[in-house]
């Protein structure tokens, strides 16, 4: 055996003995809960401005819960900042990514001001993406009204050990909490696909996300809270102050720059486009109009997921029993979307079968932030359009780059919800793919209610339309071709569209490896 070869041979070793150690001893490797039990705070009939606000309009509808759909970043933005404001009681903030950028430095501001009013703050943070930010997590942590926790996190928290840990730990790390949830007082809740930075809310100079939130009113809030309560006191959340340590002087210095942020004139402007739109006007002159729903449910995965036996009750289970209960339309929106054999079946089953009109609208490769995702959409792409699946795939807005193998930030299409024969559906953080259904946690809001479904469906017709979107279909000669409908006539493409050779063959590339299973 050459010299090369015993070094390969050895490093492979290492390798495979790093990865079976970590999956024979990841609950030990794993940091321990030590966070104190808490849980919702017990809702008061007028105790704080949100109390006084909602609890009377819920009684004018009957113990109904209020819905309003987001769609718009900066109304997504305003119902966060505005309900913490009003908030006098708590604040319950659970989140894939919190940026630490203007708009997640100026949330986390509103955070700390109602925490300085003796609002009780609790945040969770998925520990995938805190990586560099645990000097601000610790100095807001530091306040005795804010307790921060991670979820599955990293023992070591930066540099070249936190990679060999990733390495190690592979097989447990690789589960992560995607939940989106921003609930003040227990009376309102935000739920829906943003994380919180500037792409979310329509702040970015680059591109920013298409997506979709609702804020909740009324009795399902508590579903809500319920959620977060099991989140927050399993044995996967734990809290920051456990893992790491500052000196009192960078602490102080982070929450400096983080009250300074508000001062800054880009943070000024924002504020003053936040307090010149026509829905936070609206609210404050009273005009706003929830529409009412004795048939919303607030659901989740489990907080431990990956380590039940039972997955009845997965929230995969539940979205598939709508989806395939279809008996005219099933109109579905995913950024990513990997259906795999037996998805790609039932979809084409009920077009076939029981003569469902089936549409589907997901990102472009140009406006895809993760060509490896779609690349195992790719390659369903074809049986899907021959199987009566309409298919559509958002153009790139703003840049139409994509930035490396596994992810980065910039997709144009991040709304995750589905509409069910004009009639039921979903809003949430749930991909269609394997990811969502199997490895990490979600959470969303079901419903059964006709005008609801009547307001997404428009959001469906809008996202699909020829403006934002191409329509993927067959040519004259069965090639696989995107239908440009914004001309006149239509342009029909036979190249994926705004990409150049270098992405189209990264991405054909990223297909024939055996990672399905992780997208």
């Amino acid at each position: 055996m050459s010299r090369i070869q015993r070094i390969f041979a050895w490093g492979l070793f290492a390798l495979v003995l790093m990865l079976l150690s970590g999956w024979l001893l990841a609950d030990y490797l794993t940091p321990r809960a030590v966070g104190a039990h808490s849980e919702t705070l017990p809702l008061q009939p007028a105790q704080t401005a949100l109390d006084r606000e909602i609890v009377p309009l819920v009684a004018k509808h009957g113990g109904k819960t209020g819905i309003i759909l987001l769609p718009d970043g900066l109304d997504a933005f305003a119902a966060r900042a505005l309900s913490a404001r009003k908030a006098g009681r708590s604040l319950d903030l659970q989140y894939y990514i919190w940026h630490n950028d203007p708009t997640g430095r100026l949330l986390a501001r509103e955070a700390w001001q109602a925490a300085e009013r003796g609002v009780r703050v609790r945040i969770l943070l998925d520990d995938m993406n805190t990586k560099g930010d645990d000097t601000g997590l610790l100095s807001f942590d530091a306040h005795p009204n804010i307790e921060i926790r991670v979820y599955n996190p990293f023992r070591n928290r930066d540099g070249a050990m936190r990679v060999l840990e990733l390495v190690q730990r592979f097989f447990s790390v690789n589960h992560r909490m995607h939940n989106k949830a921003w609930i003040a007082d227990g009376r309102a809740a935000v739920l829906g696909g943003r994380n919180i930075g500037q792409e979310y809310f329509d702040a970015s100079t680059a591109t920013n996300f298409r997506d979709l939130d609702v804020v909740l009113f009324g009795p399902k809030v508590a579903q809500a809270s319920k959620i977060f309560d099991g989140f927050w006191n399993s044995e996967a959340a734990v809290p920051i102050s456990a893992l790491n340590n500052r000196s009192r002087r960078q602490l102080d210095a982070a929450v400096a720059r983080v009250q300074a942020e508000a001062k800054s004139d880009s943070a000024k402007a924002y504020l003053q486009r936040m307090n010149a739109s026509s829905t936070v006007n609206g609210y404050f002159r009273g005009e706003l109009a929830p529409h009412w729903s004795d048939h919303i449910e607030v659901a989740s995965d489990p907080p431990l997921k990956w380590k039940q036996d039972d997955r009845s009750g997965w929230l995969v289970n539940k979205l598939a029993a709508q989806v395939f209960d279809a008996r005219r339309e099933a109109l579905l929106i995913s950024p990513y979307f990997v259906p795999g054999d037996g998805f790609t079946a039932q979809l084409v089953d009920l077009v076939r079968r029981r003569h469902v009109k089936v549409g589907v609208i997901t990102n472009s490769l140009a406006a895809n932030d993760v060509p490896a995702v779609h690349a195992g959409y790719s390659a369903y792409r074809g049986q899907l359009l021959d199987g009566g699946v309409a298919l559509y795939e958002l153009r790139a807005q703003g840049s139409s780059e994509t930035h490396g193998m596994f992810g980065s930030s910039g997709a144009s299409l991040h709304t995750k919800a589905f509409v069910i024969d004009g009639e039921h559906g979903f809003i949430g953080s749930f991909n269609l793919d394997p990811r969502s259904a199997y490895l990490n946690t979600e959470m969303g809001v079901l419903f059964k209610d006709r005008d609801i479904a009547a307001a997404l469906r428009e959001e469906y017709r809008h996202l699909s339309g020829p403006a934002l979107s191409y329509q993927v279909c067959r040519d004259k000669d069965g090639a696989l071709c995107w239908l440009d409908r914004s001309l006149e006539p239509p342009l029909v493409l036979h190249k994926e569209p705004q990409t150049n050779f270098l992405q189209r063959a990264t991405a054909r590339v990223i297909g024939w490896l055996p990672i399905e299973s992780q997208l």
